[in-house]
């Protein structure tokens, strides 16, 4: 199976669900984006990891880290390989001294919170990436409604292009509105 490599671009609140946060992977050759939904002490310890707080005592992300560094290995790779029931399965691919490779089974959030903070490169397999993009477009769209209003006009312009090149013209339609929505404002 191949893989393609995602870089996060975005972690915003969900309006349309307050204890919910939107972390927003794109594929970069391509402009695919996934958003994967987490919950708020995940979103925190991301965001806490981006924004280089320092915070008086290891967060559980921060924890783990320091376990695994002191048993001499390292976080090589986060692989989102399953999309089951709107949930992503994901591993955690650490590396020991002799080299080897150790996969552990994490929730997505879990794996990239953990992989940030080895500056690990997050994969996803091309059919997961497939699936999140074009098969549950809509079904998560509705979920980040209220967050696409933290996506940059360029962003907005990005993911409509997504959606017509994926013939999901209704989700398309939406984003336009929304553009079409804030240049009024700004007249």
């Amino acid at each position: 199976m191949t893989k393609k490599e995602l870089h996060i671009i975005a972690l915003s609140a969900s309006e349309s669900s307050p204890e919910n946060y939107a972390l927003i992977l794109e594929e970069p050759q391509s402009k695919v984006r996934v958003p994967i939904i987490i919950g708020a002490f995940e979103a925190q310890s991301i965001a806490v990891y981006f924004e280089r707080m320092k915070i008086a005592r290891p967060l559980t992300y921060d924890l783990f880290k320091n376990t695994i560094e002191s048993l001499n290995a390292t976080v090589k790779e986060v692989v989102i390989h399953n999309l089951i029931d709107n949930v992503f399965h994901a591993w955690l691919i650490i590396e020991n001294n002799n080299k080897e490779a150790i996969k552990i089974d994490a929730r997505a959030s879990d794996a990239i919170a953990i992989g940030i903070r080895f500056d690990a490169p997050v994969f996803i397999y091309d059919f997961v990436l497939d699936e999140a993009s074009v098969a549950e477009s809509e079904k998560r769209l509705s979920l980040l409604r209220g967050s696409l209003a933290h996506y940059s006009d360029e962003a907005l312009e990005d993911l409509l292009e997504d959606l017509l090149r994926k013939e999901d013209y209704e989700s398309a339609a939406r984003i336009r509105d929304m553009i079409e929505k804030r240049r009024s404002r700004q007249r």
